[in-house]
């Protein structure tokens, strides 16, 4: 596959392309999802095929084909010079790039797991999602319905460029989840969910508090517990938001501000920001394709699709913007270095900025500490999505929470809705905890520009955070 990516390059070249990129994709798709007792998806998937990209005076013209036949990949690069070419004429927004040292990939690019889903058979799989649903079944009360989830998403990803850039390593990210929806006596529904995933085998579901046994009575527990809740007071509180939901604010809120397709065209409020306090010292924001996952939890990018090695990039830096996420020509654009952030969902779409792991620094307080600061206020835990506009605003729903009132935890909370605009939450971020965990998975993902669902992670410590506007509980 690498000669045919190869051939790609020369095609483009010699057709009078300033610069070409090509990409192959082999990945293979597996989806389990069960709903009480029936099961509702059994899906397995492939998605393999070429993408090329060709760049003419700064503009880039892309095709793909699932065709493994040499003319249609040679049809393929001809497609991406010619759309190159035609729309170099009346483009106002035109985005080269120098060219770079070529970059070898290595065996150690591809991180090594203990047990591979490939390894693992259907009917292994099924009997996860199973027995995360008997023990849901087993610690929940009044349940309406147990939602169990398999997924997994695998193969090998290759590139080649004008550089003489070489990469080949293998994609991998697993996710099991569980939900458990109960019912109050009042007729309301509630929730209690579970889920783990990231780039890690399977061998990480069968100790721990990631086993199908524990995510299965910790979803039902947490819906039992919901059944007594009261609704989340509205009005403004200290809060102390928890590290899932943390993610979903550094990933949604900032980190699609900070995407540097947005900045170029002046529609983030980012844009003429840099070097700006927007938070206090405790908010400092991060996104890398390589953290420790074994420590952390997350998902595994050595490289972006432009052949970009992996940095990790500090967006925030104790409250100051520092740096935005680039490919190669907004980077060149902006006069900073490419972070690796060139991402597409599969070989059918060109990469564009997008995020891989993004998420909060930890900072120096332990929980305990963390509820003693917040004082009186709300506990808000785990993340059951929202909306976010391009200026920042925000709306979110927590799954569940507490009510805490002079650093003691009074009473469960449900249907916590959170509101207000990122950049104005920064400056009111008033502590971090120590541990840092980071979440990723197969189900959900990152849409933009029509690319969805891309893998991605986010996470952080816990935030303490004053004057966060509540709803109540939420429509």
């Amino acid at each position: 596959m690498l000669d045919n990516l190869h051939e790609c390059v020369r095609i483009g070249e010699d057709l009078g392309a300033d610069f070409v990129e090509a990409r192959f994709d082999d990945l293979t798709l597996r989806t389990l999802q069960r709903i009480n007792d029936i099961w509702q998806d059994i899906q397995f998937k492939s998605r393999m095929g070429f993408a090329v990209t060709a760049y003419v005076d700064g503009i880039s013209g892309f095709s793909f084909t699932p065709s493994s036949d040499k003319k249609d990949i040679r049809l393929a690069a001809e497609n991406a010079y010619k759309m190159a070419k035609a729309s170099s004429r009346a483009a106002k927004l035109k985005l080269p790039f120098d060219g770079r040292d070529p970059v070898k990939s290595k065996k150690s690019d591809t991180l090594s797991v203990k047990v591979h889903p490939k390894d693992r058979d259907l009917t292994h799989k099924i009997d996860i999602v199973n027995r995360e649903i008997d023990a849901a079944r087993e610690y929940g009360e009044n349940i309406r319905n147990v939602r169990g989830l398999w997924g997994e998403l695998y193969g090998p990803k290759m590139f080649v460029n004008s550089d003489g850039s070489e990469i080949d390593w293998e994609f991998l990210v697993t996710d099991l989840r569980i939900m458990v929806t109960s019912k109050t006596d009042s007729g309301a529904m509630v929730i209690g969910a579970e889920s783990y995933g990231g780039t890690v085998g399977l061998e990480a579901y069968e100790t721990g508090e990631h086993t199908p046994e524990v995510m299965g009575e910790k979803a039902g527990k947490n819906a039992k517990e919901q059944l007594q809740a009261k609704a989340c007071p509205a009005g403004k509180f200290k809060a102390l938001v928890e590290e899932e939901l943390v993610g979903v604010l550094a990933h949604e809120s900032f980190g699609h501000l900070s995407e540097a397709d947005f900045i170029v065209t002046g529609s983030s409020p980012l844009s003429e920001r840099l070097g700006q306090t927007l938070g206090t010292e405790h908010a400092s924001i991060i996104d890398g394709g390589i953290p420790d996952i074994k420590k952390y939890g997350g998902l595994w990018l050595p490289y972006d699709d432009q052949g970009t090695p992996s940095n990790q990039t500090t967006v925030l830096d104790r409250g100051v913007v520092r740096h935005f996420l680039h490919n190669r020509g907004t980077a060149k654009k902006l006069n900073q270095e490419p972070t690796g952030n060139a991402r597409a969902v599969s070989f059918v779409f060109p990469p564009i900025p997008r995020m891989t792991n993004t998420y909060f620094l930890p900072g120096e307080l332990t929980e305990d500490e963390a509820i003693e600061q917040l004082g009186t206020g709300v506990f808000a835990i785990q993340s059951s999505g929202g909306q976010v506009e391009g200026d920042g605003s925000f709306l979110f729903k927590a799954i569940r929470g507490y009510w805490v009132e002079n650093g003691e935890i009074k009473y469960p909370i449900r249907e916590v809705a959170l509101s207000g605009n990122i950049i104005e939450l920064l400056s009111h971020v008033e502590g971090a905890t120590k541990e840092l965990k980071l979440s990723a998975g197969y189900f959900g993902g990152c849409g933009k520009g029509e690319q969805f669902p891309l893998p991605v992670g986010d996470g952080g410590p816990k935030l303490v955070i004053d004057n966060v506007t509540f709803g109540g509980e939420a429509q």
